[in-house]
């Protein structure tokens, strides 16, 4: 009984050895053996045997636990003895409660994940590593969890701060020696070295479960320290290690990692308004401003509670004077916290990262790569730990782009700035246009800048914002904002501007001959250069010869001047340039990997590109006056992209173009002259991205357009016209194919598309084609599907359960689909705009109330329609977002839920709880009898009087059984839309089950309404049915948590973090009335 309660209520045992040594009890030798002789000599009935080996079993399993004996502990004296047990009994009653934050917001769903790791019941040990950056609530958590779970274990530590106290002399000791005090509950242990206290604390480990939280651990050598023996730990134990390091541990050595991400917008604004306000949402007069405060943390609880706390009691021209400040100067308590993680770099990673802060967020990391490998930069390693210390990361879904938190970027700007608080020049890097601006226009650069951003664009902005009477010009102020930079304006445009106006000021400064070349001269480090509508005058025979990347957009330059210093250049950015030929002649730049032309719409051709061995994208996007390519690009053996995409006056493409052996991508979308294509280009065995949208070639000879297989099928051959496409046409090395705006049909679409076995995205958007070939089933690797705008398209046939995102948006002929894979797991799914969809398999399904079971409409109380009053009632379909006029009643079907909308204003009298209110408590009946459990939700709604026709609606109905802690919330995929002077009627029909509700169970239900509607009265009934069995639908993919589930099938809903947060939390109810979001708030 006592071992049984140890396995299952993780009770505490203390085995006391009293006149008894533990070996003749773990050996069963000595007295105790012949405690057992005895009852082995009564023999006895088999089940007084079985007992007795019960007994034997648990002797050895009590033996083994760390206990008190008599002889060891007391000399045998049992008046000691007995002051032993009662303070080694104190000593496990003594659990320190750990110290928290007192606004603990959002923390429980984060905590909920792992309490289930350390409330798992098994017998296995385990480590979790909770990372995140720095002031994200890493140690709350660990707090948190220590204090709801130390109770379950034989032992427990929390070790704080452990980056800090290993630095100072003998830190890892002291450390070690808090540790085993801990572990053993004696105020005083002493340890001489490391190595003694790692064989000290495996002696006090190795006989208990024992938990133990290591806090802010930042190198590998203090986890070693005291998880050295992690292999002796006892089963069960747990151990927590919080770090701003994702892999301070590698994958082989086992452990569960949990990432601490920021607050959602809700939960920041809570919490901000705690400590600024006391109160869980703003003061009305601060709202505004308590919004821009919670943007500018970024979710970030350090920076929510610094600035909140102090922002408490101030004014308000104090708090638009502290924004003001932070857009400049970073909050020191803030940054020092932050900092410690760039300060343990090392000085490569810590340019790199300072590179990164400037230049390159929002940028891919490829591109980034190429620029900082010609600096000298060993990026590869140096990206992975950046990432690995959370200081960047790296988005998956947005083309590999690096991404950072705000505050971190701010700090990596705060210490740039910080290297010359005064004089911007002697600066690193100079990110800010308005320095930069000063530096230039001044001639203040030295040689310590290494990249600089001068922006006139947003200069131009800050002026114009500064000035509210520009809005009196707003002509004047697009004139002077759309010119080219090499366009002057008469000065008698002064006239119409007022004195000290934004945009005189703006004209004035256009006005000028902009800046000079010498103003770079002594910038002979400079790496980085980019120029945003900027003109420069003089030459270029002393810039800077270091430069590895430059970006120059709105460039005034016709061509580039043969003493610009290109020779060291690794990627060219010229986009929106004047150019009309980029060079004159050829140029050796061994180095260039990366040239971009985009949108220079006076270029005619492109340059030679015989010297430039190493150029792997070559970008000449919208240059809509491009007539040729130069035949030389048959020389770039290591191209990868080729970018002609809207090149409208290009009628062909280099002959030998097929040669580039390296050819990964090539875009001509919109290249509408083009009148054939090289034939060989089927056969190119590099290709894995072919774009061609919207390119109908004109036949030559006869003027007729040719369908879009005639386009791309004259790569292998040039027949003059086929009915049919053979499927042995088809690139088989291509893996991402555009075709939209080809006018594909069912007839010119091929059947077979097996022959492109690699193909992972498919884009065939806005075709009149009708139907899919069955064939795309075996598309295994397909991962993307763009059927967007393909207004008659009816149907899809089944779909590769490789499939991750698909569009049908404004399929407008789309009624239903069905055979999607994976739905909800993993398929991301757009449905926007197909007003006649009824049906998406996996997911609902709306029908007439005559197709349904006649017993399912019984059951729904619908037995009687002639009381349901007329049909003039409209429908809106949430997922599609679009409404339509009911002709005949409809029943919705939905994670196991029945639905039907009528016309209505009281809820029915078989429902025995009412309530005009939005939200009930009931408790279950106890029935002797087994069944199956039900509700029936009845809600009658109509306009409020904040009626403004919300694009988004956010209705849901929520049930939560308290007693065994389940939690449904409920969004329908359709609601009907009430009309003035109308009300309506939602009844809703849940077969709950009998292990999910029973007899006794506390129940509430409640329910959320948008702003456009409220309620007007609200019933819920309670069945229950003997015969009929709960539907066996499997909710495990809109389960959020332990217990709570978001039934919704609502693309931006049911991804979206911060539905998930809020679905499972008090904040429904507690922090929606403070921040209004169009698409995120329900009601």
């Amino acid at each position: 009984m006592v071992l049984e309660l140890k396995r299952r209520c993780r009770h505490v045992v203390l085995p006391v050895f009293y006149d008894l040594e533990p070996t003749h009890v773990r050996k069963q030798t000595g007295v105790v053996a012949e405690a057992f002789a005895r009852f082995d000599g009564e023999g006895g009935e088999r089940e007084g045997r079985e007992q007795v080996e019960v007994w034997r079993e648990a002797l050895i399993e009590v033996a083994g636990l760390a206990g008190l004996v008599l002889q060891n502990q007391a000399d045998g004296h049992e008046s000691k003895f007995i002051k032993i047990i009662i303070q080694e009994i104190a000593n496990k009653l003594d659990r320190t409660v750990l110290s928290v934050t007192p606004y603990p917001t959002g923390t429980d769903s984060r905590v909920k994940d792992i309490n289930l790791w350390l409330q798992d019941e098994s017998n296995s040990t385990g480590i979790m590593v909770i990372y995140g950056m720095g002031g994200i609530g890493k140690t709350t958590i660990a707090k948190i969890a220590y204090n709801q779970n130390s109770d379950r274990f034989e032992g427990s530590s929390f070790i704080a701060n452990i980056r800090e106290t290993s630095q100072q002399p003998n830190g890892m000791v002291r450390l070690q020696k808090q540790l085993l005090s801990n572990i053993v509950k004696r105020r005083k242990e002493k340890i001489y070295n490391i190595h003694e206290g790692i064989v000290k604390i495996k002696d006090a480990i190795c006989c208990k479960r024992v938990l133990i939280v290591l806090d802010d651990v930042d190198e590998l050598e203090q986890l070693n320290a005291v998880l050295e023996m992690r292999d002796w730990l006892y089963p069960g134990s747990k151990i927590i290690v919080t770090t701003r390091q994702e892999r301070i541990l590698k994958a082989h050595e086992g452990c569960e990692r949990y990432q601490v991400k920021e607050l959602s917008d809700v939960e920041s604004l809570c919490l901000f308004s705690l400590n600024a306000f006391g109160r869980d949402r703003p003061i009305e007069a601060y709202s505004e401003l308590s919004k821009k405060v919670v943007y500018f943390c970024s979710g970030l609880p350090l920076a929510l509670e610094v600035l909140g706390s102090s922002l408490s009691g101030a004014s308000v021209d104090v708090w638009e004077s502290a924004l003001a400040k932070l857009q400049t100067f970073s909050n020191a308590k803030i940054h020092n916290v932050l900092q410690v993680s760039y300060d343990c770099l090392d000085d490569h990673d810590k340019e790199l990262f300072l590179d990164i802060v400037c230049f390159f967020l929002g940028k891919e990391k490829d591109y980034m790569d190429k620029i900082l490998d010609g600096c000298g930069f060993h990026v590869t390693i140096g990206i992975q730990n950046l990432v690995r210390k959370c200081l960047v990361s790296i988005s998956e879904i947005d083309n590999n782009t690096l991404m950072m938190h705000q505050l971190l970027r701010d700090m990596g700007r705060e210490i740039i700035r910080q290297e010359s608080p005064k004089e911007p020049g002697r600066r690193s890097r100079v990110w800010h246009h308005k320095d930069a601006f000063n530096v230039v226009k001044e001639k203040t650069g030295t040689e310590a800048i290494e990249g600089l951003i001068l922006d006139l664009e947003a200069r131009k902005d800050d002026i114009r914002s500064t000035n509210a009477k520009d809005s009196e010009h707003p002509h004047l102020e697009v004139l002077l904002r759309k010119r080219k930079p090499s366009k002057r304006i008469h000065q008698s445009i002064l006239y119409w501007l007022p004195e000290n106006s934004a945009s005189r000021e703006l004209f004035m400064e256009q006005d000028e001959q902009g800046f000079k070349t010498d103003a770079f001269s002594r910038m002979q480090r400079l790496r980085i250069l980019q120029l945003y509508d900027v003109q420069l005058s003089g030459g270029y025979d002393k810039f800077p010869t270091k430069l590895r990347w430059l970006c120059w957009r709105r460039c005034p330059l016709t061509f580039i001047p043969n003493d610009f210093p290109l020779e060291h250049m690794v990627v060219l950015d010229f986009p929106y340039s004047n150019l009309i030929q980029f060079w004159k002649g050829t140029k050796l730049l061994k180095l260039l990997k990366i040239l971009n032309l985009t949108r220079s719409y006076d270029l005619t051709s492109s340059p030679n590109f015989s010297k430039l061995p190493n150029l792997e994208r070559l970008i000449l996007k919208d240059c809509i006056n491009l007539v040729e390519v130069h035949e030389s690009i048959v020389e770039l053996g290591r191209l990868v992209v080729l970018n002609l995409q809207g090149c409208k006056k290009l009628g062909k493409l280099p002959r030998k173009i097929c040669q580039i052996k390296s050819l990964e991508k090539l875009i001509l979308s919109g290249c509408s002259k083009l009148d054939e294509l090289p034939p060989d280009l089927g056969k190119m065995e590099s290709l894995k991205e072919f774009q061609v949208d919207g390119v109908n070639l004109l036949s030559s000879t006869t003027g007729e357009v040719k369908s879009w297989h005639e386009v791309v099928y004259s790569w292998v051959s040039k027949p003059s016209k086929r009915a049919e496409v053979s499927s042995a046409s088809l690139p088989s090395f291509v893996v991402w194919l555009s075709l939209a705006d080809c006018n594909i049909t069912d007839d010119t679409f091929p059947k077979d598309l097996s022959s492109m076995p690699l193909l992972k995205g498919l884009r065939l958007s806005r075709n009149p084609i009708r139907n899919l070939p069955s064939s795309i089933k075996d598309l295994h690797f397909l991962m993307e599907l763009d059927l967007e705008r393909c207004t008659r398209l009816q149907a899809l046939p089944e779909l590769p359960m490789s499939l991750m995102a698909m569009t049908i948006y404004g399929c407008k002929a789309m009624e239903r689909i069905t055979n999607l894979p994976n739905l909800l797991s993993s398929l991301m799914l757009g449905t926007y705009g197909c007003p006649k969809l009824d049906q998406v398999g996996g997911l609902f399904k709306l029908e007439p109330i005559e197709k349904i079971d006649s017993e399912i409409v019984k059951n729904m109380g619908l037995a009687h329609l002639e009381s349901m009053g007329s049909l003039d009632m409209k429908l809106f379909n949430n997922l599609t977002y679009t409404s339509r006029k009911l002709q005949t009643l409809q029943i919705l079907y939905e994670c196991g839920i029945y639905s039907i909308f009528l016309i209505g204003s009281a809820v029915p009298a078989w429902f025995k709880n009412k309530s005009i209110g939005c939200s009930m408590s009931l408790n279950v009946p106890s029935l002797a009898k087994q069944g199956t459990w039900g509700l029936k939700v009845c809600i009658c709604y109509g306009l409020s009087p904040n009626y403004k026709k919300s694009t988004w609606r956010h209705e849901c109905v929520v049930v939560n059984n308290k007693t065994k802690g389940l939690k449904w919330t409920y969004r329908s995929a359709f609601i009907g839309e009430a009309e003035e002077g109308q009300d309506l009627m939602w009844l809703s029909d849940w077969k709950i089950g009998d292990q999910l509700m029973e007899g006794g169970d506390e129940v509430t239900v409640s329910v959320h309404m948008d702003d456009d509607f409220q309620v007007k009265e609200f019933g819920v009934r309670v069945e229950h049915n003997i015969e009929q069995e709960a539907d066996g639908i499997d909710l495990s993919a809109y389960q959020m948590g332990a217990g709570e589930y978001f039934l919704c099938n609502l693309e931006e809903y049911a991804r979206s973090k911060h539905y998930s947060m809020m679905a499972g939390s008090d904040l429904v109810e507690k922090c929606l009335c403070g921040f209004q979001y169009e698409k995120h708030t329900i009601h």
